[in-house]
């Protein structure tokens, strides 16, 4: 239809406007390229118009894709982490009983010792200067002596090897009464009143292995360096642990009962954290920001104290970040109730 009023058009001009003195000496090629090249130009000026109603159009329907979660309810903790490291409060000193060379270790360090087994063969000094038969069947004295452990336990340390020359009452070894070793809990004097004598504690070794523990008694002497008091903590374990292993000891701190909380990720804050909200849908395609007031926070939740949601309200849990006050969402997964 344009290509036909275009035609017309230029067949008005060229009878009309043109002197017919000059129409002989037009091209008819001339103005059939400027009808082509109107057409052409209308053409293209129809298409933006077309593209941005389009783009508006898309834009309309944008809708951010969402998974939901809803509140739970029931017990929620707050505990503190602090480091504990193992440690035997009752060590028994092995020292030598005569001067001389020591001609026999029977253990290693780490090795576990009973009370009243030998753990050296010492030779006088004097018997190995003077090695005559004839006098040690006369005396019935050959000149050496064991070295017996004074109390079951750990080798912890070895100050003696073998050929070694040691003085009468010089060390030889530590043992470590395995039945005395406990966990020394480093704890800061601001969190002094929350450690109390007799309350139970979870050990996490650094294997991810847990290990359940009481606090048993304090020792009165405060860290001049790190400003930490130190607690003893004794584990249910018979498990050979090492000393001086570092542990992360929890201690309770809070515990509530029938709390609703929320996971993390569904509870929003502006940059300076003093303001949280949740995006709660009002129906299937439609998010609207819900002020919240938190309370405690575990690792993986957060006790929400006002205002108070029903069971079956559907929190955003995934894609709300940046959301405005109200957004078209698109719900792709929705989390059961944790």
């Amino acid at each position: 239809m344009i290509l036909n009023k275009l035609f017309f058009i230029a067949g008005r001009l060229f009878d009309e406007a043109i002197p017919k003195q000059r129409a002989a000496k037009l091209s008819i090629t001339g103005i059939v390229s400027l009808v082509l090249m109107s057409a052409l130009l209308s053409i293209q000026s129809c298409k933006p118009k077309e593209a941005k109603e389009d783009e508006g159009e898309k834009a309309v329907d944008a809708r951010t894709p969402i998974t939901l979660t809803y509140v739970s309810k029931g017990l929620i903790s707050d505990s503190i982490a602090l480091n504990g490291v193992t440690s035997f409060l009752k060590k028994n000193i092995v020292k030598s009983s005569a001067t001389g060379y020591i001609q026999k270790t029977g253990f290693k360090v780490g090795d576990y010792v009973e009370q009243g087994q030998v753990l050296f063969t010492i030779k006088t000094r004097e018997a190995a200067a003077y090695s005559s038969t004839a006098l040690d069947s006369i005396l019935k004295f050959n000149g050496r002596f064991d070295i017996k452990a004074t109390g079951s336990g750990i080798i912890t340390e070895l100050d003696k090897h073998d050929d070694d020359y040691v003085a009468d009452g010089e060390q030889l070894c530590i043992i470590a009464q395995k039945s005395s070793q406990v966990f020394l809990l480093n704890v800061p004097y601001e969190f002094n009143q929350q450690v109390h004598i007799g309350e139970a504690c979870a050990i996490e070794l650094p294997d991810k292995s847990m290990l359940s523990g009481v606090i048993d008694s304090k020792l009165s002497a405060m860290d001049a360096v790190s400003q930490t008091e130190s607690f003893v903590v004794k584990a249910a374990t018979d498990k050979n642990l090492p000393e001086n292993l570092i542990a992360r000891i929890r201690l309770l701190k809070t515990i509530k009962s029938n709390a609703q909380a929320l996971p993390k990720e569904a509870v929003l804050a502006d940059e300076t954290e003093e303001n949280f909200w949740v995006m709660k849908l009002i129906n299937d395609s439609t998010a609207v920001k819900v002020p919240v007031t938190r309370g405690l926070e575990t690792s993986g939740k957060v006790e929400i104290l006002t205002p108070h949601f029903d069971a079956s309200d559907r929190i955003l849990l995934t894609g709300n970040y940046a959301l405005p006050d109200t957004a078209l969402v698109e719900i792709t997964k929705t989390r059961g109730h944790e």
